[in-house]
């Protein structure tokens, strides 16, 4: 119990919260990400409604929209963490 006490206080001292720190202006380019990935969403799942495919296709179709959207969250949050772009192009 003592050493997890320790451990507890260790990791909440402000050092551990220093390497932790993130910029105010790095949290505002995520929201804005954030909002545009999800109208980006809403567009092409209002678009797939409205031409509204034979159903196996319709159901695929939002299958991908929803797991290419969530790989782009993971990468966009990954690459906040971490402090620089996860995949580059160059």
């Amino acid at each position: 119990m003592k050493y997890a006490l320790a451990l507890i206080l260790a990791l909440a001292s402000p050092m551990a919260f220093a390497a932790l720190s993130v910029s105010l202006e790095g949290l505002v380019n995520v929201v804005i990400y954030l909002l545009i990935l999800a109208g980006v969403v809403w567009l092409l799942l209002f678009i797939v409604g409205k031409v509204s495919p034979p159903e196996p296709f319709a159901k695929i179709i939002t299958t991908i929209i929803y797991v290419v959207a969530a790989l782009i969250l993971i990468v966009m949050l990954l690459s906040f963490v971490s402090g620089g772009p996860v995949i580059s192009l160059r």
